[in-house]
């Protein structure tokens, strides 16, 4: 299998180097090499919005820092969680008087570590909530959510909350909206063909070439089931079953959906499954509003999709609409 680098254990230096040359007007790198900063000043209200995560799934969450979204992200290796030290270290950097909030996607290492950096940082007087996300359906029973492990659905969380603390709402505001946010997203995903993992230079998973895994997890885990390959039509409207089984949608409802590539599928292929997706609440009386369509929480080459559905209240639309700047979210219309 072939991957492109200069020395595998410094992939993730050379892809930040990258980064913030990029994009120097908007990103900077932190004090600690590992660390990506927003370059735009905060004003002291603002509450600081903080992401640590395993590199490999770009462009989340690096690709998001920048104004109106993140404030900073703290890259670890390749699938792997960044250490409490080093969560500590971005915390630091990126803290604001009005206090910071430290987003977590549920999975195992990334809880363990987040959680002992928010100790840290309490230990020096800083004002750090830790905000678990988790919204992957297949990864624990309905009744059993904060089982549940952080999918590409998080994406929501970081715009919506992004733009109130752009607005000056107080931690705690900040911190209800996002549990608010989660609460109302849910999300489902199918995998057709393994990426290569950058690690062992393998294939992640094997899988027949007319069968898809349901519910594969953002790391290669695999899914829960497998289905036959079929029409686009049939696998969105079993996946969009699956979704409103677990969070009933009343008609006439508006959601927000997010259509997520996992790394190997194309644009045009996101497009059909959009489509279908849009008739299938056309056909139960619900308005599908502003999407987001593409590959934003990847796994390498992986092929597949996910889709995403988030029932928003008015203040949730608001924000998810506001004006950002940063090198890798989409414009929301």
């Amino acid at each position: 299998m072939k991957k492109l680098f200069n020395k595998k254990e410094s992939m993730p230096d050379d892809m930040i180097d990258g980064f913030v040359s990029a994009y120097p007007k908007i990103v900077k790198k932190g004090s600690h090499p590992r660390v990506v900063r927003r370059v735009s000043k905060k004003h002291k209200s603002k509450v600081s919005l903080i992401i640590g995560n395993g590199s490999g799934h770009e462009p989340i969450a690096m690709g998001f820092v920048g104004e109106g979204i993140l404030d900073a992200n703290i890259v670890g290796d390749v699938f792997t969680a960044p250490s409490a030290d080093l969560i500590f270290e971005g915390i630091k950097e990126a803290y604001n008087e009005a206090g910071s909030i430290l987003l977590i996607s549920r999975h195992e290492g990334d809880v363990i570590n987040g959680n002992a950096a928010c100790l840290l940082a309490e230990e020096e007087g800083m004002v750090v909530k830790p905000l678990l996300m988790y919204d992957d359906i297949s990864s624990a029973p309905k009744g059993q959510e904060d089982d549940r492990r952080g999918a590409a659905g998080t994406i929501f969380i970081y715009k919506i909350l992004g733009a109130a603390s752009e607005e000056g709402l107080s931690i705690e505001d900040v911190f209800s909206l996002g549990e608010k946010v989660r609460s109302n997203t849910r999300t489902l995903g199918v995998a057709i063909k393994s990426g290569v993992s950058p690690i062992t230079n393998k294939p992640m998973f094997s899988l027949p070439e007319d069968e898809v895994f349901i519910g594969m997890g953002v790391h290669g885990e695999p899914g829960v089931a497998r289905k036959k390959l079929s029409s686009v039509k049939d696998l969105v409207t079993f996946m969009m079953d699956k979704i409103l089984e677990d969070r009933n949608i009343g008609s006439q409802s508006k959601v927000i959906t997010l259509i997520n590539g996992m790394g190997g599928t194309t644009l045009m292929e996101l497009y059909m499954v959009y489509n279908e997706v849009n008739h299938y609440l056309s056909y139960k009386n619900i308005k599908a509003i502003s999407p987001m369509i593409g590959s934003y929480s990847t796994t390498q080459e992986t092929a597949g999709f996910s889709i995403s559905i988030l029932v928003p209240d008015e203040l949730m639309l608001k924000y998810w609409g506001e004006t950002h700047k940063t090198p890798d979210f989409p414009l929301i219309i």
